[in-house]
């Protein structure tokens, strides 16, 4: 192509001019339009006959292209892309002035801003989280006439006369039936009837805010975040609205005694908070593949303030969350970890200067022949894990295909119901389930008041009165194995029918209360027969005469790792966790045999943990790194069109009009089409976006004039020379993907699935011999593999 010299002189007239004007669009368009007609003069009075127009020399960014919809999957290249060039065109300027020296550092430092806002707001929001739930999970009970705003616990610290075994006796708090009715027989059914109440007010308010203003606010938010950490776009789910309603709604259902805890939830609070301060950073709010790293630290934040275990929180993200985990984001994520940790210790809402929840300390080490009952539990973790998933996931089918989940306050109003009825008798069920495991996880030490210990006083008397151990065991024992095992069963159903219902609702907390109590049961069994059976084999060893050898706590702390692990299919990431959660550094080693028994049985039965399963229920996009896929298929036989489809939607380069480029995007609902030279070589050139294609025709005919339907489309780098009376043609070579990923016909399956994997492709397409075949994308790929495991492979829904 030749330039002529006026040509260049309205180039230059051109660039001062909108260099000039570009703040201004008004003025920037007059200068457009005064080079269009100055340069139609050049050429002999005919604009279409030029071999090139305004965007050959400059052009400009177009707003929105690049952007996605939702519902869809991002391109993780094309974003990696973008980050290299910003980085780049960063570095090329720092060494310009002071400001863009200082830009460069603001850039550079921005990741950490960004976690440290994150963590701070997560700290906060885990303690007021923390201390709300506490208080009204006690209003059930009654209230502390001193302060208001004081749960039993503190209320009973403010009272001189109270000794922490005193608790139930502590006289500045008063039940319910104290302050209506005062000393009466009508007491229990008064106190029944508000716990009740309470546990129905709590529940019906968390479900009418849920649907009302914030619908993503339910459920724990884990399956949906692992599904957004993978690259998939849910407009709302952590948006601002999503963040304060989930965090009102949480603290609500927490309190109203429903089989759930706020520890998933708490991850996506986290999840939220990082979402809404990337939007400060442009580095982060305008590339999809950054935002997604500081959501990988955000959950490993929530994580750490959920528990207290920051070093479990970038363990929890790395294992179970992140798709894409770089080193840099291993750092990071270990920082927000830190500082909201270091937050929530400040606020101390445990009240016992402790960053832990359930802290123990038990005084007698465990011994080698322990393992046997420690793998039981492990093996009853992963039984469980399989019975629960397959539970709930058949109910929450259930509930979507009927007309019983069209009415999900009643559903809340129902279960709650049944929940609060069931549970007040019973002490272990009436409590609340955090401060149950910490009871289930205690060692019974001689100034230990909990329920849990009555037995062994009775052991230690029947002891010194009788003077050996041949006594049977007392009815303690039986009075506390019965309550414990009502409790198993009681949880056990409440969780299957309460995880998924509309309110905010976590798993963690749940399975560990239901591992712990069959933990505390086993420990409780094995201790009686050491204690009374001492000359058998397995204890002579380990067990002295009339010695306590066995610490039923510490399975509790066991069980409770292995039913988590068994739902979840956790392992490092959980063992680190549940040490950190209670101090037992110690105990590693039946932790890690539990989980790991608890992983093999779970797996044994399906691959899936909970998380996985729900993902796949609601049909998102997710491919799992932990899937293996073992099909000899090859690419021909996935890629559409098949052989009774219609022809692939394809554009040409260069001999499309804008009316028959539009006709061809309204009579399809494909997410890009591929560019070829023409219908008769099918060699193809790139990739366009449906989204951007859209927009760059829609901002081409606001801001140009003379586009119209008409309208010759180019994706070439010059336009060829057009008749004088021809419109202006439209030029979209800079929304085309020039380097798509190809693979040949060919390919097998199993490399193609590892490459979008592990470079997060939305589509690849498929040549032979260079001509173009046809297209696989994420979602082709994923019913694929549904088909290929036997499931409905029209189980997934978006793209």
């Amino acid at each position: 192509m030749t330039i002529s010299c006026a040509q260049q002189v309205l180039y230059l007239q051109w660039k001062c001019c909108a260099l000039l004007a570009k703040p201004n669009k008004f003025l920037f368009s007059i200068c457009a339009d005064l080079y269009w007609s100055n340069y139609a003069m050049s050429n002999g009075g005919g604009a279409a006959s030029s071999t090139t127009h305004l965007l050959d020399f400059l052009e400009e960014p177009i707003p929105g292209v690049g952007t996605y919809d939702d519902f869809h999957t991002i391109d993780w290249v094309r974003e990696k892309c973008k980050d290299r060039e910003r980085h780049r065109k960063i570095n090329s300027k720092k060494k310009e002035s002071a400001w863009e020296f200082t830009k460069s550092l603001y850039d550079a430092w921005s990741g950490w801003l960004v976690v440290t806002l994150t963590g701070l707001a997560s700290g906060a929001l885990a303690g007021l989280i923390d201390i709300a739930a506490d208080w009204m999970n006690d209003l059930k009970e009654g209230v502390c006439l001193s302060a208001m705003w004081f749960n039993h616990e503190q209320c009973c610290w403010t009272s001189n006369e109270t000794t922490f075994a005193e608790r139930d006796k502590c006289p500045q708090w008063k039940s319910w039936a104290e302050l209506i009715l005062g000393q009466g027989p009508g007491s229990y059914i008064m106190n029944y009837f508000m716990y009740i109440y309470w546990a129905l007010s709590f529940a019906f308010l968390a479900v009418c805010l849920v649907k009302v203003f914030a619908p993503y606010a339910c459920g724990s938010g884990i399956p949906e975040i692992k599904t957004i950490l993978s690259g998939f776009i849910i407009r709302g789910y952590l948006g601002k609205w999503t963040l304060m309603i989930k965090t009102i709604t949480l603290v609500l259902a927490v309190a109203s005694g429903l089989s759930l805890g706020k520890e998933g939830p708490l991850v996506h609070v986290a999840c939220c908070c990082g979402n809404i301060f990337s939007y400060l950073f442009p580095k982060y709010s305008k590339n999809e593949a950054k935002k997604r790293e500081v959501l990988s630290a955000a959950s490993a934040a929530g994580v750490s303030v959920a528990f207290g275990a920051p070093i479990g929180g970038v363990l929890f993200s790395l294992e179970e969350v992140s798709y894409y985990f770089p080193l840099k984001t291993l750092w990071r994520s270990f920082f927000a970890a830190l500082v909201a940790a270091f937050v929530l210790r400040s606020i101390n809402p445990f009240g016992n200067s402790r960053l832990v929840l359930f802290y123990v300390e038990y005084h007698t080490p465990w011994y080698l022949f322990e393992l046997i009952p420690f793998i039981l539990l492990g093996v009853f973790g992963g039984l469980w894990g399989a019975f629960f998933i397959r539970a709930n996931i058949a109910w929450c089918r259930r509930r979507k295909s009927t007309r019983f989940g069209k009415f999900p306050v009643l559903e809340v109003i129902l279960v709650a119901a049944i929940t609060a009825v069931v549970a007040f008798p019973n002490p272990y069920t009436r409590q609340n389930t955090s401060e149950l495991i910490k009871e289930l996880f205690t060692d019974c030490g001689p100034l230990e008041s909990s329920q849990l210990c009555q037995y062994r006083l009775q052991m230690n008397g029947s002891k010194a009165s009788e003077g050996g151990p041949n006594r049977p065991a007392g009815p303690g024992v039986y009075s506390a194995m019965w309550q414990l095992c009502l409790a198993l069963i009681f949880k056990i159903i409440m969780t299957i029918f309460t995880f998924g219902l509309k309110v905010p609702s976590g798993l963690f907390i749940p399975s560990m209360a239901i591992g712990a109590i069959a933990g505390r049961i086993v420990g409780i069994a094995v201790e009686q027969l050491a204690y009374y059976h001492h000359d058998w084999f397995l204890f002579k060893e380990w067990c002295e005469v009339g010695a306590d050898c066995i610490t039923p706590g510490l399975y509790a702390m066991v069980g409770a790792a292995a039913c988590l692990g068994g739902v979840t299919r956790m392992t490092v990431s959980l063992v680190v966790i549940v040490f950190e959660l209670t101090g037992g550094l110690e105990y590693i080693v039946p932790l890690m045999a539990a989980v790991m028994t608890s992983k093999w049985v779970g797996d044994a039965f399906g691959r899936e943990g909970i998380y996985e399963a729900h993902i796949r229920l609601n049909g998102y996009p997710f491919l799992d790194a932990k899937e293996e896929f073992t099909h000899t298929t090859l690419a021909r036989e996935v890629m559409r069109p098949r052989r009774s489809d219609p022809p692939l939607a394809v554009l040409t380069q260069d001999d499309l009009t804008v009316e028959e480029l539009q006709s061809v995007i309204n009579e399809t609902s494909y997410n890009g089409f591929p560019v070829i030279v023409s219908k008769e070589s099918q060699r193809l050139v790139g990739f366009a976006l449906r989204r951007d294609i859209t927009i760059a025709i829609e901002n081409a005919r606001r801001k140009q004039e003379g586009i119209v339907l008409s309208s010759r489309v180019y994706f070439t780098q010059h336009a060829p020379t057009l008749p004088a009376d021809s419109p202006r043609p439209l030029k979209l070579r800079s929304i085309l993907d020039m380097s798509p990923f190809t693979v040949t016909d060919h390919t097998p399956m199993e490399i193609v699935v590892d490459i979008f994997r592990k470079l997060g492709l939305r589509q690849c397409l498929v040549t032979h011999n260079g001509r173009l075949l046809g297209i696989i994308t994420k979602k082709d790929i994923l019913r694929h593999m549904a088909q290929m495991a036997n499931q409905d492979p029209e189980s997934i829904m978006f793209n």
